[in-house]
């Protein structure tokens, strides 16, 4: 009869031990609920603040490290780059800077042609017709800085009572940083306010940068007719000395970065129509 009742005493026991452990389970499950759907705040003391991206975990994981954004306290001296007027200031000089350099370099400058003097170097005389032919022979000089002058022979002549060879020079000096070419030249000779001999070309030559360079050209003036006279001039044996006044009109075009200038030059050369001269 006792252990009867003893079988019959456990089962009210175990089924108020089965309703505290649900009663537990569905308290802790509310709790855990409760939980999740709290936001993650970082307590650290009075003031505190939601961490926004750290879903709970104090921390941000590290695949998702390019997509949160992590917090950053305002005083940090990362939010305050140092020097940042000195780069700036910097940055601003060296753009002035180089567009200076760009400007000083490509802006044209200006290219000189200048006159080095005219030599005798023939005289003919015909004596049949009272002629001097001048064969003027001019330099023009287009300067190589650091090289050997070169020249370019060019060809004109003049015919009076006689006939004279004549040197001259021109020079032609790039003061640019970039090469300008010498696309045409044309000179005039004249006598008495006459023109008594001419010459023309084109593409004489290509300067390069910082130089000069020399170029050479003949001339051939014809002074007949009129100007018979002078043929007996620079024959006369009396005299030692038989100069001449011939004026001389020289223009030089150049282009250089799709800009086209022309240069002048103007002349007065005496010469000796009597020295080292040739009978035809």
């Amino acid at each position: 009869m006792g252990s009867q009742h003893s079988a019959f005493a456990h089962p009210p026991s175990c089924k108020r031990r089965k309703a505290d452990d649900r009663e537990n389970f569905l308290a802790e499950r509310e709790q855990e609920e409760a939980i999740a759907q709290f936001p993650y705040v970082e307590f650290t003391g009075r003031d505190s603040i939601t961490c926004l991206t750290c879903q709970g975990t104090g921390y941000i994981p590290t695949e998702q490290v390019n997509e949160l954004v992590a917090l950053i306290p305002h005083s940090d001296q990362r939010l305050r780059p140092q020097r940042t007027k000195q780069y700036v200031l910097l940055s601003v000089l060296l753009c002035l800077l180089a567009s200076g350099l760009v400007v000083f370099f490509l802006f044209p400058h200006s290219v000189l042609v200048d006159d080095d003097g005219i030599k005798v170097v023939k005289v003919t005389f015909n004596k049949q017709d009272s002629l001097v032919i001048l064969a003027i022979t001019v330099r023009l000089g287009l300067p190589f800085l650091g090289r050997a002058p070169s020249s370019l022979g060019l060809r004109t002549f003049t015919r009076v009572s006689s006939l004279a060879s004549m040197q001259a020079t021109l020079k032609i000096r790039n003061s640019n940083f970039y090469p300008v070419a010498v696309t045409s030249l044309s000179s005039q000779v004249q006598y008495m306010n006459t023109v008594v001999g001419s010459y023309l070309t084109s593409n004489v030559s290509l300067i390069p940068p910082r130089s000069e360079h020399l170029v050479n050209f003949t001339a051939k003036a014809e002074m007949g007719g009129p100007f018979s006279y002078v043929y007996f001039f620079c024959t006369l044996p009396d005299i030692l000395v038989h100069n001449i006044v011939v004026f001389m009109r020289t223009s030089v075009k150049i282009s250089y970065i799709g800009h086209m200038t022309q240069s002048s030059l103007e002349t007065h050369h005496y010469v000796d129509c009597g020295a080292n001269s040739t009978a035809v």
